[in-house]
């Protein structure tokens, strides 16, 4: 009788992914715009996460290929993945089944804090990890931005998966050509906690097409791009507000509620009725200022707000949910592989 015995099989690989809050600059990192002048963006990784699992898949299992993210996948062939990151990634590093994989995020998708991006990012960590293979951060964004820009011609910015594979708050810049470059961010003792201790983050419960918010945003790039010009100079003026000895929430607040201002001019859809209400209790309340995450059209509100203030901020917006984060200043991780 011939042996069918299942062995144990290698170990899974686990991958984690930290999301991104852009503080100022968005809309830069696109090409529209950094193709004739380049493009600044001022974010920080942080505290909430995209895990992903890859493990070569059981033969006890009737199918090669399975994929579980919010619907689960099972197929012949890796053509016939719906999922466009999951099948352009295995295709990328030339995956070969059996193969399995499953994701998990800390938040909804489609909030604005970069979650298709990190995905991206996590799971090519993940895949390389693997093959045995160790690579840069910085080869693991141009990746992702490879697959999300070039081959799935997604109108997005190259801010998401740098934020993602590095870390930490950084200024990075966008070239002519498609060039990054990423400049760690380094503050005296104490600024970057009591940033975060003056950050709310709100749930708007709207999660949002980010594709077609972008595409109008491009398409008004040049009609727009006094607006973006000085988008980007407020990611330098951030970053030197930062850099004093002293954290001054009055400053960085002020800069954050300009940059919003003229975001929300660059397309129709960045913001809404709803939100503009949100926003202008949170201000009547005490916030020294603030901006939607991401795209825009809904997904998280952030502002900034003293101590004193924080409880009138929270019971203005008390129909909307509060999720902490912290500064992460690590980027995509493969954590220690674990037997299955």
């Amino acid at each position: 009788m011939a042996d069918r015995r299942v062995g144990a099989g290698p170990p899974a690989i686990l991958s984690r992914t930290p999301l991104r809050v852009s503080f100022a600059g968005g809309g830069t990192d696109l090409a529209a715009y950094y193709d004739k002048q380049d493009g600044v963006v001022l974010s920080t990784a942080i505290t909430r996460y995209v895990h992903v699992t890859v493990k070569q898949h059981s033969d006890l299992f009737f199918e090669p290929i399975r994929v579980n993210y919010s619907r689960s996948e099972q197929v012949e062939r890796i053509d016939e993945i719906e999922n466009d990151i999951a099948r352009e990634c295995l295709k990328l590093l030339d995956i070969e089944p059996p193969i399995y994989i499953s994701t998990v995020g800390d938040v909804p998708a489609s909030t604005g804090l970069g979650g298709s991006s990190a995905f991206a990012v996590g799971l090519l960590n993940a895949l390389h990890a693997y093959k045995g293979e160790r690579v840069p951060a910085g080869r693991l964004a141009e990746e992702a931005a490879h697959i999300e820009i070039d081959v799935l011609g997604q109108p997005i910015g190259k801010q998401d998966q740098y934020a993602a594979a590095f870390g930490g708050m950084n200024r990075y810049t966008f070239k002519s050509g498609g060039g990054v470059s990423a400049e760690h961010q380094r503050f005296a003792p104490g600024v970057l906690e009591e940033l975060f201790d003056s950050v709310i983050m709100l749930w708007t419960g709207h999660q949002r097409d980010a594709e077609a918010v972008l595409a109008e945003q491009k398409d008004n790039t040049e009609s727009k791009r006094d607006h973006l010009t000085t988008m980007r100079d407020q990611a330098y003026e951030l970053g030197e507000v930062l850099a004093r000895p002293r954290f001054d929430l009055a400053a960085v607040g002020r800069i954050l509620d300009d940059g919003w201002q003229l975001k929300r001019q660059l397309a129709s859809t960045i913001t809404t009725g709803e939100i503009d209400v949100w926003y202008d209790k949170a201000k009547g309340a005490g916030a020294r200022g603030g901006k939607l995450c991401g795209a825009g059209g809904g997904g998280f509100l952030l502002f900034l707000v003293e101590p004193a203030h924080r409880r009138a901020v929270r019971d203005a917006l008390a129909d909307l949910v509060e999720m902490e984060v912290r500064h992460e200043s690590h980027g995509s991780q493969v954590m220690q592989p674990f037997a299955t």
